[in-house]
């Protein structure tokens, strides 16, 4: 019913400048390198308002101001405001104060909680309600004389109501009067609350449904084996400890249970625990699409010197048939399932509202596993606001670039601000990996890829294909994406890649030369990581006899020399088609044996081509039934 809408941090630990930071409604990614100042705002939030008794997320001078200034505050008289927190307010929420207080009198969609270091109490700010209305709401329950009604009208404050005499007439004064009272009763005593109504509605309305934050980072997850005993005699003295005894309430079940009861009770309270290890492990393997053949197992023990009892979780591999402990499989399974647990902690809470902090969520885990956790953390969004940092380009989602926040340590301590204003390369770095990598995901390769050498087979294929679509004849099907690989030697390593993907996967060619290419691409093929007939060679379509072609070789020869002239028209003197030594297989290399070179830049009449916007009549017969032909054995092996 509340949002949080606006943070302002100030004088926090690593925070030294004010920073004013945009939250989204839904996610917030805050990215940064280590030693940021990610964890610091994280906490300068949960600290205003911790879901539960805790002595780590209380405000504390000492703790918290910046050392370097801590003597000279310490010795002022002035305050310091940690943090604004500015919430928007649902019309839901409104509609329900209307209901109690009249219609239209608390119309405020947005206001702000501050915190102070000396100060120990929410300061709220933004809060105003129309006195003249809320009274004439509650009077027309009333029977009360004209007289009364305008002495009521003309009170600056409802504290002055309860000295008005009744006349008579005034049936209902009295209970009237007793109404207000509980009105001003309910709100705050506390002189900076000039306006009583201002006050109860605060205190009664916004203040219980503001939302509550929830923190978790890397030192959570739950111990491999929990002592029973300490946990019960004392105190929990570390984040892990706090997990484990949200694992106990998660089952309902008090430590203290188990240390009173008999050998033969055990099997009761092993089967609470096992009842919602199988609701947890349920809910991570929605998302946890690493390894889904695993189970908990929990067994108590009982060590002699000392007498304790111990809890001993276990993860069982079905596959191979053996348990660990916890801690001892991986840190990303054991960050996942302590999460689920410490989160089912808030999830029991249908009475209040939850804020999300995540710090670092699943560092651990590999970059599948993040992308699985991105899609947890988007469904939780669909209940929870959330905030979480990360220098993992696989936790950024590059199609929402607009939630991000980019977090900075320069000498001037923690700068947090909008992705558009930062210029830090490094802090940008996971932005511009999250976005190569979906770039390379969704531009360059999909479900049927066609693998070229280089980006002038891709011009000549797209030039091609798009001049027999206008003709209506066979042309590449929209739906194969061209990947250029960046050279020959590149191919086998593209095809194993994509091929890890489930992605269809078929090569277009220059004739091999290289023997050690050739074998590299025939092991592949004797290993069934690609079919033989999903390689094809340009010599197949060339139409000129020759046992080896490259893409230009589908070019009447004076169409591809009048394109190398038009391309170097600066560099070389005019080459005609007389000129060249037709012993030599390939067009390329004819050319290089003009202009003596062993290699001249292959994507310059490429790109010529792709300049001039040719139409069919640049072409011979000859060419456009070469790549015709070619185009339709392609699309037949998709």
């Amino acid at each position: 019913m509340i949002k949080l809408k606006r943070v302002t941090v100030n004088k926090y630990k690593s925070i030294q400048k004010t920073q004013i930071v945009e939250i989204d409604p839904a996610i917030t990614t805050v990215v940064g390198m280590n030693e940021s100042g990610k964890t610091a705002f994280l906490t300068a939030i949960a600290k205003t308002n911790y879901f539960t008794a805790d002595n780590d997320f209380i405000f504390d001078t000492i703790e918290d101001y910046p050392r370097s200034e801590l003597i000279d505050f310490q010795n002022n008289d002035e305050d310091c405001e940690i943090i604004k927190c500015e919430y928007e307010i649902s019309s839901e929420l409104l509609k329900l104060i209307g209901d109690e207080i009249g219609k239209g009198v608390f119309t405020i969609k947005e206001f702000s909680c501050s915190h102070y270091y000396k100060e120990k109490k929410n300061v709220f700010s933004g809060i105003a309600a129309n006195k003249k209305k809320f009274l004439e709401f509650k009077i027309q329950n009333y029977t009360l004389t004209f007289a009364t009604k305008e002495a009521i009208a003309k009170c600056a404050s409802l504290n002055e109501i309860g000295a008005i005499v009744a006349v008579e007439g005034d049936k209902d004064l009295e209970n009237f009067k007793n109404e207000i009272k509980k009105i001003i009763d309910g709100g705050y005593k506390d002189p900076n609350w000039t306006d009583p109504l201002e006050s109860y509605i605060v205190k009664t309305w916004i203040q219980p449904k503001m939302p509550k934050f929830w923190y978790f980072d890397d030192y959570y997850p739950l111990r491999g084996k929990i002592n029973i005993s300490k946990l019960h005699k004392e105190p929990p003295a570390t984040e892990k400890d706090k997990t484990s005894k949200a694992l106990f309430e998660l089952a309902r079940i008090k430590p203290e249970d188990i240390l009173n009861s008999t050998d033969k009770e055990y099997e009761k309270y092993i089967a609470l625990l096992e009842a919602s290890s199988n609701k947890i492990t349920k809910e991570i393997f929605k998302y946890w699409s690493t390894n889904k053949n695993l189970d908990i197992e929990f067994k108590i023990q009982n060590t002699i010197n000392p007498p304790e009892k111990i809890l001993d979780i276990r993860v069982k591999s079905q596959r191979h048939k053996i348990t660990l402990p916890l801690d001892r499989r991986s840190k990303g399974f054991n960050w996942f399932f302590s999460f689920i647990i410490w989160f089912s902690k808030i999830q029991a809470d249908k009475t209040s509202d939850y804020i999300l902090l995540l710090d670092e969520p699943g560092l651990n885990l590999h970059a599948s596993a993040q992308a699985d956790l991105l899609r947890f953390i988007e469904d939780l969004s669909k209940n929870y606001q959330i905030i979480y940092t990360t220098h993992s380009p696989f936790m950024v989602e590059s199609e929402h670039l607009d939630r991000v926040r980019t977090c900075l340590e320069t000498e001037e301590g923690t700068i947090i601000s909008d992705t558009i204003q930062e210029k830090d390369p490094n802090t940008l770095f996971p932005l511009q990996a999250a976005l190569g990598y979906d770039i390379a995901q969704n531009l360059f390769i999909s479900k049927n890829n066609l693998l070229v050498e280089g980006p002038a087979d891709l011009i000549y294929l797209t030039v091609l294909s798009n001049i027999l679509e206008t003709e209506q004849r066979t042309f590449l099907k929209e739906n194969i994406t061209i990947v250029p690989v960046g050279g020959l030697d590149k191919v086998t390593t593209f095809i194993s890649l994509l091929r890890g993907s489930k992605l269809n996967v078929v090569c277009l060619l220059d004739t091999f030369t290289d023997q050690n290419g050739k074998q590299k691409v025939d092991d592949l093929i004797r290993y069934k990581i690609i079919k033989d007939k999903n390689i094809r060679f340009f010599d197949e379509f060339a139409n000129n006899g020759a046992k080896t072609a490259d893409i230009e070789d589908l070019f009447a020869k004076g169409e591809y020399i009048k394109l190398f002239n038009e391309a170097f028209d600066k560099g070389y003197s005019k080459i005609e088609v007389a000129h060249l030594d037709t012993s030599i297989e390939t067009i390329v290399k004819q050319i290089n044996k003009i202009i003596g070179k062993e290699r001249f830049n292959h994507y310059r009449p490429a790109n010529k081509l792709n300049q001039l916007g040719v139409d069919k009549k640049y072409f011979s017969a000859k060419t456009l039934d070469n790549f015709e032909k070619m185009f339709n054995e392609i699309n037949k092996l998709f």
